[in-house]
């Protein structure tokens, strides 16, 4: 079957039910999507597909055959995943790092459909962290920026 993955079309040879991650990981040999619940709750599995976020440890390869799917590797090719990494890096978000990516990929996803997200603090964590990182997790980097009255001003504040 053919996926396209970070915009570049991959002949594989998978069945049908195999979890996308393991394609990803072990077959195509980008590792920067991580195993880590099996369960689809850590979230440091998850990837892109049509812009939305997926878990891949669960996620039949079959159901993305396809579809644009991106991957860590490919974040930063996207004007806004390249500033939630920046913004990762100022704020010093990442603990031990291992479940970094899939955040990154979540916080993306966010910021694409919805580009002024609330400013509340969440009471719960966006992402579980194995690494106690919930505090860091709990207020996502973006909920600290200033104040912007303006589209463009709030924008660049992700810079």
């Amino acid at each position: 079957m053919e996926l396209r993955i970070n915009q570049k079309a991959y002949q594989v040879e998978a069945d049908a039910d195999t979890p996308l991650l393991w394609v990803i990981r072990d077959d195509l040999g980008m590792t920067g999507t991580k195993y880590g619940c099996g369960l689809a709750q850590c979230g440091a599995c998850s990837v892109l597909v049509d812009g939305n976020v997926v878990r891949a440890c669960v996620t039949p390869v079959a159901a993305v055959a396809g579809r644009e799917i991106t991957t860590i590797e490919a974040i930063e090719a996207d004007d806004v995943g390249k500033r939630v990494v920046a913004a990762w890096v100022e704020h010093q978000v990442a603990q031990c790092g291992y479940c970094q990516s899939g955040q990154v990929m979540a916080a993306t996803a966010l910021l694409k459909h919805t580009p002024h997200p609330p400013r509340r603090r969440s009471t719960r964590p966006w992402s579980t962290c194995a690494a106690a990182a919930l505090t860091t997790l709990s207020t996502p980097p973006w909920m600290t920026w200033p104040s912007r009255s303006a589209p463009d001003e709030y924008a660049s504040a992700l810079v």
